[in-house]
């Protein structure tokens, strides 16, 4: 089991850094489908594979100057405010509405993909009005990208969008024990204009800062079981660094295309467990 809990960590501590969606988005559904684990243990073990996730990306993605540590710090108030009500609200919820709403937010996520994938063949940079307080805040950037061979800067927009839809992002990742990137990612691409490279390295960072503040939490309640968490946070550790190499290699479109078959089959196996125990 230990062999098992290191391999499924490597394997989602590479797709967490490549996609900025955290390694707790597999290892919850894994420890619960795949092992038969109680959805309690599985998310005290994905809070701490997601401060391991975060760990190994960040370091990679500082080095290369690719996430934004000015945004990241911003929009951090919002997600650990968000993350300790989450966590808080655990007790309320039943085993089967938590699988049905974590199932909900990968399908969510998976919709969002695609439209990406389907709406533009390539990264459209805002070019609009320039924000006095993104300006305020210098919370504007640029990075190299490794696959264009080129630095592309950036300019941000709508931050209040962006900080309410981390608020969310925050109860959700305290609630299901994810990083809840998807949100983060979203809210940095979508809604603030951020391209994808730099949003899902300043996800990275910001999943474990918004774990760190629900694992206490978690810790003291026992839903952190050790001998689960330790082999899980070491594989992730090992993937994380793995993955932030790959994720500078490749498209843009690309890493949209990776996540969408995984997002889905979690997604609809999730939610099917939980209407089935309803």
């Amino acid at each position: 089991m230990i062999g098992l809990f290191l391999a499924s960590g490597i394997a989602a501590g590479i797709l967490g850094a490549i996609l900025g969606l955290g390694g707790g988005i597999i290892v919850t559904p894994f420890l619960t489908l795949a092992l038969g684990i109680d959805i309690k243990y599985a998310i005290g073990a994905s809070v701490i594979s997601v401060i391991a996730t975060s760990s190994g990306a960040s370091i990679a993605y500082l080095k290369d100057d690719l996430l934004n540590l000015r945004v990241a710090m911003f929009l951090e108030i919002a997600t650990t405010l968000g993350a300790i009500v989450g966590a808080l609200l655990t007790g309320i919820f039943a085993p089967d509405v938590l699988y049905i709403f974590f199932g909900s937010l990968l399908l969510f996520s998976a919709y969002n993909m695609v439209k990406k994938l389907i709406g533009r063949s390539k990264e459209v940079r805002y070019q609009g009005p320039v924000s006095p307080l993104v300006t305020r805040l210098q919370l504007n950037g640029s990075y190299y990208d490794k696959q264009e061979k080129k630095t592309i800067s950036y300019q941000l927009t709508n931050l209040t969008g962006g900080f309410s839809m981390m608020f969310g992002a925050g109860i959700a990742s305290g609630l299901l024990g994810i990083g809840s990137g998807a949100f983060k990612v979203l809210a940095m691409d979508t809604i603030m204009k951020m391209p994808l490279k730099p949003s899902s390295a300043t996800s990275n960072l910001m999943m474990g800062v918004t774990a760190a503040a629900s694992a206490t939490i978690y810790f003291f309640n026992g839903s952190i079981q050790p001998t689960i968490a330790a082999p899980l946070a070491i594989g992730v550790l090992i993937g994380s660094t793995i993955g932030t190499r790959i994720m500078q290699k490749l498209k843009t479109k690309t890493i949209r295309f990776i996540f969408v078959p995984i997002l889905l089959y979690l997604g609809i196996q999730m939610v099917i467990k939980g209407f089935g125990g309803i």
